[in-house]
């Protein structure tokens, strides 16, 4: 029997365990696990699963930390802008949404940059990249801490 689509293989499974049960015979129930696919996971399927959760929680945190980041480099340059209170917040918000606007923190540093020099702060790019670096360590150690 030829089978085209997705479920083919678990069709072609069903199909052989109903076949078994039908004769009326006492099978196997290892070889019902074959025919259904169902054997155990390995040590190296779950070592590779685990290696996969812990990849996609270790990409969480890294986009958890990194709009962190953001955040307290909004925080921070809004204070230089003469900032506070909910503005500062809404500053720093959009300087986490600047961040997809494309790949890299350049979008971020270019947007900061920006909005400083066109107040008349005199800022250089170095300045701007040693904070983010300073804020990345405390945004890491609060995500971890679940802050």
């Amino acid at each position: 029997m030829h089978f085209s689509y997705l479920g083919a293989q678990t069709a072609r499974r069903n199909e052989a365990v109903n076949h078994r049960s039908q004769d009326g015979s006492q099978a196997d129930p290892k070889a019902d696990q074959k025919a259904a696919g169902t054997l155990t996971m390995t040590t190296f399927d779950k070592r590779e699963e685990a290696f996969e959760k812990k990849f996609a929680l270790d990409e969480e945190q890294k986009f958890k930390a990194e709009a962190r980041r953001n955040k307290l480099l909004g925080l921070w340059v809004a204070e230089k802008l003469g900032m506070s209170g909910e503005a500062a917040n809404a500053y720093a918000k959009e300087v986490i949404a600047a961040e997809f606007e494309e790949a890299g923190d350049a979008d971020v540093v270019r947007k900061v940059m920006g909005d400083l020099l066109a107040k008349g702060i005199a800022v250089v790019e170095q300045e701007i990249l040693a904070r983010m670096d300073e804020l990345m360590a405390v945004a890491t150690a609060q995500v971890k801490a679940g802050v």
